[in-house]
């Protein structure tokens, strides 16, 4: 199964492409979009859409799996994060390629076994699962990473994805 993981933002969006077969990892590609703070909002959301949809054409992911909002203190913040999360769900929705959403507590449990782990935890585990050489930078991208792991361990098997993918492009004729 070819995974795709998203660390949705606006201004850098961490990005992870994993291969699992059930038993073991393969890493595809990772980094990060990164839009400039200067550009118009709409211009940031098409520079992400359109990178976007060069990694779905370039990898052809099974699953995308993206992390679930939560802000507690910035809307303004998490408004503009829901902006850039919506082109992100759309691309993936175009290209026919399900999506799943995990909470960062799910993500945590997946990678490290604790929900309540530190980042540096789930980073370093994140690196030892895939056998990177070294740690992804920025933080988003080791996140991006971590959320496919989570959805490796956690997704239906190769055949339920396969009909779910099937059922989404069906629907979208």
């Amino acid at each position: 199964m070819r995974i795709l993981g998203i660390d949705p933002g606006y201004a850098i969006v961490g990005v992870g492409v994993i291969e699992y077969n059930g038993r073991q990892f393969r890493t595809l590609e990772y980094g990060a979009i990164t839009t400039p703070a200067g550009e118009p909002f709409s211009a940031r959301l098409q520079m992400i859409y359109d990178q976007m949809q060069q990694i779905i054409t370039l990898y052809k992911p099974d699953a995308m799996a993206v992390e679930k909002l939560y802000f507690n203190t910035n809307t303004t913040t998490a408004i503009d994060v829901a902006q850039a999360r919506g082109v992100i769900l759309l691309s993936a929705q175009q290209a026919g390629v399900g999506c799943f959403e995990y909470t960062p507590l799910q993500v945590k449990q997946a990678v490290v076994g604790y929900g309540r782990a530190e980042k540096r935890q789930v980073i370093e585990m994140t690196k030892k699962i895939l056998s990177l050489s070294r740690t992804p930078h920025p933080d988003d991208v080791a996140d991006a990473l971590a959320i496919a792991i989570c959805h490796a361990h956690s997704a239906p098997s190769g055949a339920a994805t396969q009909m779910l993918q099937q059922a989404i492009r069906m629907a979208g004729r």
